[in-house]
């Protein structure tokens, strides 16, 4: 087991999943701690990487398009303090986050985890039910409704057309948008059957604005986040990879897992020492790939290490 503890939190992989709990600290950001413990199977993991910095460095984790509902619904709009799948390394731990990650990168290599997107959520989405304010109206969300309320700050045509219920089977989709600038924000429920709205946040009904505050954007982001997972999977209508995560920082993921030879057989990675011949089969794949110039020497050595202790 591989182990990472900080002031900004604490990461754990067992070769299965990987734990991330939000560090405690009042500097830790209120979305990351209102989510809490987050559990990513490998599977949904398409790199891991670690930026040294003067002082210390960061972990970030990039997870498969479409296995996340937060990531999604957010539509990488999240900084970097707000994003549950990055970590602060401290200046004294900064080599306990490089075997983390190498750990990490050999287990998806070991396992043949695709890269690629996903076709339906790999992590469930935050828990309900939740509520969340903006800056001219609330929101909460039980799992079945959505039920919308104005404040004092709300322009006229809201409040006159008074509170709102959308129940889940009649939503298309939601838009989650931070501030940018002197642009406000936005929690926007997409209806079924609805034309595109062109209305600015400010006068959609179905809208509620967000002015970028800390706590308004980590429980907003959440409740979007929440209903995402609730309705069909981005896949179903092709926009996964259109909001998601992946290409978001490109020059900072991890090299993603060699895939197999073409004419290689996938082979399940088992826990059970006492499977010879599938710990000799990936033992002659991982020698093809190095002999095919897929895997450098360096590569092979740890891939073959970590294979060995799987096993052993």
């Amino acid at each position: 087991m591989a182990e990472l503890l900080t002031h900004d939190g604490t990461w754990t992989f067992d070769d299965k999943v990987i734990r991330i709990v939000p560090g405690r600290d009042r500097g830790v950001h209120k979305l990351r701690q209102t989510l809490g413990e987050v559990a990513v199977p490998l599977h949904a993991v398409a790199g891991i990487a670690y930026e040294p910095g003067r002082k210390g460095g960061r972990l970030r984790l990039r997870l498969r398009d479409g296995a996340d509902p937060l990531l999604y619904a957010t539509g990488g709009g999240l900084p970097d303090a707000a994003d549950p799948y990055q970590v602060a390394v401290d200046p004294d731990r900064t080599g306990v986050a490089e075997y983390f990650a190498d750990e990490v990168r050999n287990a998806l290599l070991l396992d043949q985890v695709p890269t690629g997107p996903t076709d339906s959520y790999l992590l469930p989405g935050p828990k309900v039910p939740l509520s969340a304010s903006g800056g001219d109206g609330a929101a909460t969300f039980d799992g079945d409704r959505v039920a919308i309320t104005w404040n004092w700050m709300a322009e006229e045509g809201k409040k006159s057309a008074g509170a709102r219920e959308l129940a889940l089977g009649d939503l298309a989709g939601v838009e989650w948008r931070p501030n940018v600038g002197l642009e406000n924000g936005h929690l926007r429920f997409r209806v079924k059957g609805a034309q595109a709205t062109t209305q600015p946040p400010k006068h959609d009904p179905n809208s509620i604005v967000l002015w970028g505050l800390k706590k308004e954007l980590g429980h907003t982001a959440l409740l979007a986040a929440a209903v995402a997972a609730r309705l069909p999977h981005p896949s179903d209508s092709g926009q996964t990879g259109q909001t998601g995560q992946t290409g978001r920082r490109p020059e900072l993921l991890a090299k993603p897992p060699v895939p197999a030879p073409e004419d290689a057989v996938p082979a399940q990675v088992t826990d059970h020492a006492e499977d010879p011949d599938a710990l000799l089969r990936r033992l002659r794949e991982l020698g093809d790939l190095k002999r095919d110039g897929i895997l450098t020497d360096e590569e092979f050595t740890a891939a073959k290490s970590a294979l060995l202790r799987r096993f052993g």
